[in-house]
């Protein structure tokens, strides 16, 4: 018996001494607070509802010019310059806000494009019956710049402020601002003038301008520029006071001196952007736009009204347009989370697929149609057409219009990452007006059956692409992924930390740090 107390008291002392010796084997956690980084992310992508008013706008405010009783009136060329101008501006917002963001910040940046994009949404709004056309076209030009002014630094904010386990879900929040955007037009213009409508989107940028005051700089470009203490300040803003932000801090640090993170003369940059780990991902994304938004897009979202009426549809197409915009808004939110679960390449083969085969669908029911007309025949299934533009439109947003934006912010080094990124977004928006302008000359030359098929064909062609080029960043570290484009790690597959063991019984947040035999813990 004696023996027995003994050894539970030995017992019980070592279990006593081990409670004593945790605290100072536990870490503080290393993810920080997601309240926090939600709300920096939704301020930052807050200008990007702009982007898909910008997108919407025309769909519904064409219709309205053309009408007889317009106090301006717009024949089809000059509609078509209407869609297409916002798009034509677009990339040089883009390449101007890529030099901004590494030159002055991300946040500097940010500030800086919501000025464009309430002028030119006032402009439209005031424009006079007389010359009044120029007026659109100018505020058109000015929203377009503000919309690429945006895109690259929302992107690459949010990225740089979000931790790994975030960061996915986070950057697509940039996806679910145009698409909300493109709704608030398609519904509030179904019921007011554009003027009207044109004024109360003015609101947006001015809105963001005032919040993005509230938020910290990026704590990636302080450290690129030497400020560590201030991005120590910025971390704790954006990851709450317990989490561990000096070891975050110091990875930071210690990246940069590894890989010579400054910044840099045009000589140095340009050497940057030639290299492997910049000039990979670009081509990647670059071709990855080109074949999204060759798979049609956005004639569909820019020529919405005007789609639903050719396509033989009967339901109203205000109606149609507007439930549209839901299921985009609704399905950008399912990949946003989808993207956390799911990864990048699953979500693009899907989206590939699933856009060829519904605008084959469209182009060969729009086909059948003509061939119906042509004989006098009356149509029938007129929801084939409608069932094929919503199955589209679900396939979009859940993958082309969400997974590369996500990239942008991901792929690139960190000492040209504002820069390509501009560079990409401008890229992009060169494809937007492109196939925007294109659209209505492309129903000429080959129909409207042919141009529908056209895109579906793009879209079912680009998925050997993707299957064979696209690489996974789900759950990567900004460093890990660059490491890899530069050829320093050769896969982007997870690997285990042996060093690093979970504590059995506490959350994933806390951790014990096993040393390994004959060391001592630090």
């Amino acid at each position: 018996m004696d023996a027995i107390k003994t050894a539970r008291s030995g017992s019980r002392a070592e279990n006593l001494g081990s409670a004593h010796l945790l605290p100072e084997t536990v870490v503080r956690p290393r993810r920080g607070s997601a309240l926090r980084q939600v709300l920096m992310s939704i301020i930052a992508n807050l200008g990007t509802i702009n982007t898909g008013m910008a997108f919407g706008f025309s769909a519904v405010v064409i219709p309205q010019l053309v009408r007889a009783d317009s106090d301006i009136q717009v024949d089809e060329d000059q509609a078509s310059w209407i869609a297409s101008l916002s798009s034509a501006s677009t990339p040089v917002g883009c390449i101007l806000t890529g030099w901004l963001m590494d030159a002055i910040g991300r946040r500097r940046a940010l500030l800086l494009t919501e000025v464009p994009l309430a002028l030119g949404w006032m402009l439209i709004a005031l424009a006079p019956a007389n010359h009044g056309l120029y007026f659109i076209y100018a505020g058109r030009l000015l929203v377009g710049l503000g919309s690429g002014m945006v895109g690259a630094p929302a992107r690459v904010y949010t990225g740089e402020v979000t931790q790994p386990h975030l960061r996915g879900t986070l950057s697509a929040f940039a996806s679910v601002g145009v698409s909300l955007g493109v709704l608030l037009e398609y519904a509030v213009g179904s019921c007011v003038t554009w003027r009207v409508l044109a004024g109360l989107s003015a609101a947006v940028p001015s809105l963001a301008l005032l919040l993005t005051l509230l938020t910290p700089e990026s704590p990636a470009w302080l450290v690129s520029r030497g400020r560590h203490q201030e991005a120590r300040a910025a971390l704790l803003r954006v990851r709450g006071e317990v989490c561990d932000v000096q070891q975050e801090l110091d990875a930071m640090r210690d990246f940069a001196e590894r890989n010579n993170v400054v910044k840099l003369g045009w000589r140095d940059t340009f050497r940057e952007l030639v290299k492997p780990s910049a000039m990979k991902p670009f081509l990647i994304l670059v071709a990855y736009f080109g074949i999204y938004q060759f798979s049609g897009v956005n004639p569909i979202t820019f020529y919405a009204v005007k789609v639903f009426k050719e396509s033989g549809a009967s339901i109203d197409q205000y109606l149609a347009t507007i439930l549209m915009g839901v299921v985009r808004l609704m399905f950008t939110v399912a990949g946003c989370v989808a993207l956390r679960r799911c990864g990048r390449r699953p979500l693009t083969l899907t989206s590939s697929i699933g856009c060829g085969l519904s605008m084959l669908g469209l182009g060969s029911y729009m086909m059948a149609w003509e061939f119906w007309t042509a004989e006098g025949a009356t149509r029938t299934a007129t929801w084939i057409p409608v069932a094929c533009i919503f199955a589209y439109t679900a396939f979009c947003t859940t993958g082309f219009l969400i997974v590369p934006w996500v990239m942008i912010g991901e792929v690139y080094p960190s000492n040209v990452r504002g820069l390509v990124g501009g560079l990409t977004t401008c890229a992009a928006h060169m494809f937007v007006f492109l196939v925007v302008k294109s659209f209505p000359l492309m129903q000429k030359l080959m129909g409207h059956s042919g141009t529908f098929l056209f895109y579906g064909v793009v879209s079912i062609a680009g998925t050997a692409f993707f299957w064979a080029l696209l690489p996974e960043t789900k759950g990567r570290s900004l460093q890990e992924i660059e490491d890899y484009f530069s050829g320093r790690t050769e896969t982007l597959k997870p690997k285990k930390n042996k060093m690093e063991e979970v504590a059995p019984g506490r959350g994933a947040h806390q951790h014990i740090l096993i040393a390994p035999k004959g060391q001592a813990l630090p």
